[in-house]
């Protein structure tokens, strides 16, 4: 459960992390009327439920009412990597004199939190990343433990941040744990010129399993801007549009997410994480190559299936069987090993279309998705 980010700075403000003034719009007359409320002069941002708003248009300065509703007229309605702008928030502007990032997020593999800061926060953390690594920190956090204010200091001193963060920190990990967050992100946390320190932006995400503790945010917070997403939802899939060209189909969280990986490692980004499960029918397979080939960024899709529960047979018979409903135009790599695999891959065999292949390991078919993706590009 994704929160947008007017709702997360509501949490924020309970648990008495500062953040600028603001109010939610769903027109742009009655942006005109908050930006006059807030002081006239006012930051407008698109809410929707993914990253890159800024890059793509959607926070913009508007110097006075005025501004501010033809700012909104022209945000409210625009796509941002296919999440559709249906609300605006208007904050008073900030003076700031550094920023910084910050986030708590569940390790699963480690059976850990994860504490990640660094000093250079804003627009371009994730270049930061993956340019200059060791300008992030990563403090793993004992769930039993907690981050006591020692710990937060102790955060704060290992990434950078000066010392007036920590209590911002400390009060992150209460939500995180007294909210049934899986994430909580501020990107950025700033020092302003005043010395106070902020949160100009936040992210939460919340634990499905927790649905019955959270009702508070009633069904928005399990709404999907994006329309692949609202329509995986709708068929009871596991999907997650990212921003890539190797669309990603795989049954179990955990192998999905190490496919996500040895893409990247191919020199591809993924379009997106779709698990089909563990007891995957075909519907459900052909439903989810349906949603995957929809994307328009898509240029290969990679089926990488270890088969248990879900017998490889099974997932083959739903990739023919969405190869009669779908028009395939895009190159098609399949991994299939264990229950019936063999099985699995004579029926692809035997189905012989031009545009699927198929791969013995996970590593060869990534490596072949990513190189067929390449060679899309260049066309």
């Amino acid at each position: 459960m994704d929160l947008y980010e007017y709702q997360a700075r509501e949490i924020f403000q309970q648990y008495g992390i500062a953040v600028p003034e603001a109010e939610t719009a769903d027109t742009a007359r009655e942006a005109r009327h908050a930006a006059d409320r807030l002081g006239g002069r006012v930051i407008v941002k698109a809410q929707v439920k993914t990253g890159g708003r800024g890059k793509a248009g959607g926070v913009k300065l508007a110097t006075d009412p005025a501004a501010a509703e033809l700012t909104a007229r022209h945000i409210l309605g625009m796509d941002i990597k296919g999440h559709t702008v249906r609300k605006v928030m208007l904050a008073q502007p900030v003076d700031i004199d550094a920023e910084y990032y910050a986030s708590y997020a569940l390790d699963r593999a480690a059976g850990r939190f994860l504490a990640i800061a660094s000093a250079h926060g804003g627009m371009d953390i994730e270049e930061v990343a993956a340019t200059r690594p060791e300008a992030v920190t990563r403090i793993p956090v004992d769930p039993a433990e907690g981050v006591t204010p020692t710990t937060a200091a102790a955060i704060a001193t290992a990434a950078g941040l000066p010392p007036t963060t920590a209590p911002a920190l400390q009060r992150l990990w209460q939500i995180l744990t007294k909210e049934d967050a899986l994430l909580v992100e501020v990107n950025p946390l700033v020092r302003a010129t005043t010395g106070d320190i902020l949160a100009l932006d936040g992210k939460i995400t919340l634990d499905d399993n927790a649905r019955f503790r959270q009702t508070r945010w009633g069904d928005s917070a399990r709404t999907h801007d994006d329309p692949l997403e609202a329509t995986a939802a709708a068929k009871g899939l596991n999907y997650v549009r990212l921003d890539g060209e190797v669309g990603v189909i795989g049954n179990g969280a955990g192998l999905v997410m190490s496919t996500l990986d040895v893409v990247a490692g191919c020199g591809a980004r993924p379009a997106n994480f779709l698990d089909i499960g563990g007891g995957a029918s075909a519907q459900v397979m052909a439903d989810g190559l349906t949603v995957v080939l929809a994307d328009p960024g898509v240029r290969t899709v990679l089926v990488n299936v270890f088969g248990g529960i879900t017998a490889c047979d099974a997932v083959a018979d739903g990739i023919v069987k969405a190869l009669e409903t779908v028009r395939l135009t895009k190159p098609l790599v399949v991994r299939l090993d264990g229950n019936n695999a063999a099985r699995g891959r004579a029926i692809l065999d035997a189905r012989a279309h031009p545009l699927v292949q198929q791969a013995t390991t996970m590593d060869g078919a990534a490596r072949r998705a990513a190189a067929l993706a390449t060679d899309a590009a260049a066309v």
